[in-house]
C-alpha cells in the first residue's frame, strides 16, 4: 500500500487543528427552600424527583452525580437543609408521568358514602411530609370536598382504593378492616420460570429491613398470610391471583420474591425493575361485608394494559 502524501506549503509541513466542541453532561439544579429542617439527601431527592425510582436516585448518589453546594456527596444520610443546592452531574431515567390533576375516568363509584376509584400507577396515595407531591388525596378532596382516605395502596401499585365522606361508613369499615372481612383481590405479573405451586398458602413471618423494605425472618416480625392461584406461563412472565389474608407492609411483594417469583418492574425486591415500565401490581377487587347497617359491596378496577 502506498503511504499518503505528507501536505506541504512551501516545503513546510502542514499543521492542521482541529477545534472539538467542548461536551458537557446533562445538569439539573434544585433549589431547596420548604425543608423544617435537617433531612436525607436520598429523601430530599425522592420528594424533588417523583418520578425517578428509589434505586436509580441511590445510584446517582453512590456514583457521585450529585453535589451539594457545589461539594460533590454520595451518602444518602447527608443532611439537607433548607437553603441548600443541589446539582444533579447526570439525569437520572424516569418513571412514567406522574398525573398532576384528578382524572373523572379513575371513578369507579361514587356511592355517597363511598367513593371507589382506580388509582393509576406511580402515584402516591397521600402526601409526604417531605415535599408537596402530587397524591390521589388532594387531588381527590379538590374534586370532591372533605373525604378521607380509608386505606392505602403503595405508590407503584395500581387498582381499587376507597375514600369515605365520613360518619357511620368509617365505623363500619373500621370494623370489617380489623375484624378481616373485607376481601382484596390483586393481579400481579411476575418472572418465569419460579418456585409457585399452580396454587397455594404463602405464610410466613415479615419483618422491617432498614428503612424501605420487608424481609422474611424465622422468628419475630409478624405473621402474614397469602392464598394465590397462577396462570399458564407465556414466555417468561405469569400472572398470579393474589388475596391477602394478612396486611403487612409489602406483603405480597415479598411473599411473590420469596419463592423466585418476584412482580416485575418491583425496584425493591427484583433485579430486574429497569426492565419494566411499572411495577406489575394491581388492586382489582375490593368486597365490603354485609352488616346491619350496610349492604355488600363489590368494587372492580379493570386490569390495567400489560396484564394477561
Amino acid at each position: 500500500m502506498c503511504a499518503p502524501k505528507r501536505a506541504t506549503t512551501q516545503g513546510t509541513p502542514l499543521q492542521i487543528f482541529i477545534h472539538f466542541p467542548k461536551i458537557t453532561m446533562p445538569t439539573k439544579t434544585l433549589h431547596i427552600t420548604t425543608l423544617k429542617k435537617p433531612t436525607r439527601l436520598d429523601r430530599v431527592l425522592r420528594a424533588e424527583l417523583p418520578n425517578v425510582g428509589r434505586k436509580a436516585i441511590n445510584q446517582l448518589i453512590q456514583d457521585k452525580q450529585v453535589q451539594v453546594n457545589n461539594k460533590t456527596v454520595w451518602l444518602n444520610s447527608w443532611k439537607v437543609q433548607s437553603g441548600d443546592t443541589i446539582t444533579l452531574l447526570s439525569i437520572p431515567e424516569t418513571l412514567p408521568e406522574t398525573p398532576q390533576q384528578f382524572d373523572d375516568n379513575w371513578i369507579i363509584a361514587d356511592e355517597g358514602d363511598v367513593i371507589a376509584l382506580n388509582k393509576p400507577a406511580g402515584l402516591l396515595s397521600q402526601g409526604t411530609k417531605y415535599g408537596q407531591q402530587a397524591n390521589l388525596l388532594g387531588m381527590a378532596q379538590e374534586r370532591f370536598g372533605e373525604v378521607a382516605l380509608f386505606h392505602r395502596l403503595d405508590r407503584d401499585t395500581s387498582g381499587v382504593i376507597l375514600l369515605t365522606r365520613g360518619g357511620a361508613i368509617n365505623r363500619y369499615l373500621d370494623t370489617a378492616f380489623k375484624s378481616q372481612t373485607i376481601v382484596k383481590h390483586y393481579v400481579a405479573m411476575v418472572q418465569y420460570p419460579n418456585d409457585l405451586a399452580e396454587t397455594g398458602t404463602i405464610q410466613l413471618r415479615l419483618d422491617s429491613h432498614g428503612k424501605q423494605k420487608m424481609r422474611v425472618v424465622e422468628q419475630g416480625g409478624k405473621v402474614a398470610i397469602t392464598d394465590y392461584t397462577t396462570h399458564p406461563a407465556e414466555g417468561n412472565r405469569q400472572r398470579v391471583d393474589l388475596t391477602p389474608k394478612t396486611g403487612r407492609t409489602h406483603q405480597l411483594r415479598v411473599h411473590l420474591a420469596h419463592y423466585n417469583a418476584s412482580i416485575l418492574g418491583d425496584r425493591l425486591y427484583s433485579t430486574s425493575a429497569d426492565d419494566y415500565p411499572r411495577l406489575y401490581l394491581h388492586a382489582h377487587q375490593i368486597v365490603l361485608p354485609q352488616s346491619d347497617d350496610f349492604p355488600q359491596r363489590c368494587f372492580v378496577a379493570p386490569l390495567p394494559d400489560g396484564f394477561a
